[in-house]
């Protein structure tokens, strides 16, 4: 009677790309809502994670499609979220101008 549940358990991997992709998606949105070079701390925290941030839009919307496919494209899968996320920055950026 029970299934394989591999996309209910969620590992931590998927967990932890759903925190970056929630972090990235943040870090975007406060980019573009907030004048982030108006106190020097923070324009100087904002300009150290440019470049990681980044990184993460790029690379971890592959990796997580990539799981997400290990996993035979389980709904209730984190991979599946964070790609939506990323999905959803990537367009807001684009768009959102």
């Amino acid at each position: 009677m029970p299934k394989n549940l591999t996309g209910i358990k969620n590992s931590k991997t998927g967990k932890l790309f759903f925190i970056g992709s929630i972090c990235t998606f943040l870090y975007w949105i406060t980019g573009h809502v907030f004048d982030v070079y108006r106190f020097a701390f923070v324009a100087a925290v904002f300009e150290l994670l440019w470049l990681p941030m980044l990184a993460m839009l790029f690379v971890l919307p592959v990796l997580t499609f990539i799981f997400w496919v290990k996993e035979k494209f389980i709904i209730k899968s984190f991979y599946l979220f964070s790609f939506l996320i990323f999905i959803t920055t990537i367009l807001l950026m684009i768009f959102l101008k």
